[in-house]
């Protein structure tokens, strides 16, 4: 198969697979090697953690197992995190499963009892791919918990497994591969088939979908009329959003934003909206889930986010840049209120002629989230 065919070099294609198929197996609960500059690490999703999969990770490795957590989640649990991305806590014989979950999870088991810990190890990283902080970008990847089990290992342990049926087929991914898997997505992100949809807001539409090589998350896009054409198009990025657009959800404003945006397009009569695979600001349905429980106790937004060991927002819109190339478009009218996707889109070559005013007349479950997304997070929802 040729790089065109494929959408992209082989090379890039393998090493995507390679990450599709860890992130997988993390989901399964299973365990998969991390190899950084030559060190290994043997590492587990940490939301899915068992007693038994921590008895075979101490079995597995050398020294002592550890817990690798973000810096947003070591500081929510008073963890001395410094300025590093990422801290290491020991996994001693009085830490268990039950521990490790609620270590990472705070809707999870509110009245288990957490006992006492050992100080926390800062984690130094030089280049940002180590194996640990590997580890908690490809959890990221799975839409889990930003937090994962690890334990190094000999360098030699390959050779010492003698074909064991329990470890034989652990999945090994490079940290680099993981650090540079958005990229490579949204680099070989090809559009794959298209049909005419007539929809509400215009019967001169159609959908065009899009796969990476690896046939990972899938992106669409919406166009209305020819804005190929008729540039600068009105375009609008939108994120998937299962609560706000399919079961209207009253606590965002997605649903509406999505209705209106295909509107102002069509009477327009050129553009494009871009649904993207960016469900909860990019951690995923599971996860948005888990910060609306934290946000029902009082947390806003950012905080709930935060709390679960995320950034407030962990979405890039590279994809977004390699469509519009893929469309043709080069210079568009983006209905937003966040100026972080006007440079965003910037800095991916897109020319931003106009950002079109897109906000949504609140209700009394989302007027507290539009507040946040304005105070901070730095959304102009102005009127």
């Amino acid at each position: 198969m040729s790089s065109e065919g494929n959408g992209g070099s082989m090379s890039d294609a393998m090493t995507m697979v390679s990450v599709n198929r860890a992130v997988a197996d993390l989901r399964r609960g299973s365990f998969v090697v991390i190899e950084s500059r030559g060190e290994l690490a043997l590492t587990q999703a940490a939301e899915t953690v068992t007693a038994e999969s921590l008895e075979r990770l101490g079995r597995s490795g050398q020294g002592q197992p550890r817990l690798a957590l973000t810096a947003n989640r070591a500081r929510v649990l008073d963890f001395p995190a410094s300025k590093t991305s990422v801290v290491l806590l020991p996994i001693t014989d009085s830490v268990n499963a039950d521990t490790v979950r609620c270590l990472v999870d705070p809707t999870w088991a509110r009245n288990v009892h957490t006992p006492l810990l050992p100080q926390p190890v800062a984690l130094q990283e030089a280049d940002g791919d180590s194996c640990a902080s590997a580890a908690i970008r490809l959890s990221k990847l799975a839409e889990m918990l930003p937090a994962a089990v690890t334990i190094p290992l000999a360098s030699d342990w390959f050779e010492k497994l003698n074909g064991s049926a329990v470890n034989r087929d652990l999945p090994t991914v490079e940290a680099d591969a993981i650090a540079r898997y958005t990229s490579l997505s949204a680099d070989t992100l090809r559009p794959v088939t298209e049909a005419r949809m007539p929809i509400a807001a215009t019967e001169d539409a159609r959908i065009i979908g899009f796969r990476p090589a690896d046939g990972g998350a899938e992106h669409f896009a919406i166009v209305i009329g020819a804005p190929k054409a008729n540039q600068p198009a009105l375009c609008r990025l939108h994120s998937e959003c299962f609560t706000g657009d399919i079961l209207g959800s009253m606590r965002c404003d997605c649903g509406p934003q999505l209705k209106r945006a295909l509107e102002l397009i069509g009477e327009a009569g050129h553009g494009v909206l871009l649904y993207l695979a960016h469900e909860g600001r990019g951690i995923g349905l599971m996860n948005k889930l888990r910060a609306y429980q934290l946000q029902d106790l009082g947390l806003d937004t950012v905080d709930a986010n935060e709390h679960l060991g995320f950034e407030p927002d962990e979405r890039s819109f590279q994809a977004a840049a390699s469509m519009l190339k893929h469309l043709g478009i080069q210079n568009i009218r983006l209905m937003t209120n966040n100026p972080v996707k006007v440079e965003a889109l910037s800095l991916e070559g897109v020319n931003v002629i106009e950002r079109v005013r897109h906000a949504m007349p609140s209700n009394p479950h989302n007027q507290a989230y539009l507040e946040t997304k304005a105070l901070r997070s730095g959304h102009l929802l102005d009127h």
